[in-house]
């Protein structure tokens, strides 16, 4: 058998830059510096997920959060509303 999606919205910001200049310029809530694992992280249902610039960080429809790739993001998901950069 072949499943679709169920047609649902969803929350998303994309992780952009975080310092310039040693000030920190803009990072979702949901994401966390964790130093002993160095770099950027989320946490999900299923543990700490780390997330890299251009990572969509999505909130899902129970409020848990994830991270996607843009890639995937951009084949799974079309804006509802237009995006604050466009």
């Amino acid at each position: 058998m072949k499943y679709r999606k169920k047609p649902i919205v969803i929350e998303a910001e994309q992780f952009r830059a975080i310092y310039e200049r040693g000030e920190n310029v803009y990072a979702p809530f949901c994401v966390k510096k964790r130093l002993f694992r160095r770099g950027w992280w989320v946490k999900t249902l299923e543990g700490w997920y780390r997330v890299k610039l251009g990572d969509w960080i999505i909130r899902g429809v129970n409020g848990e959060f994830y991270p996607c790739k843009p890639d995937i993001f951009d084949k799974t998901y079309e804006a509802v509303t237009p995006r604050k950069d466009e």
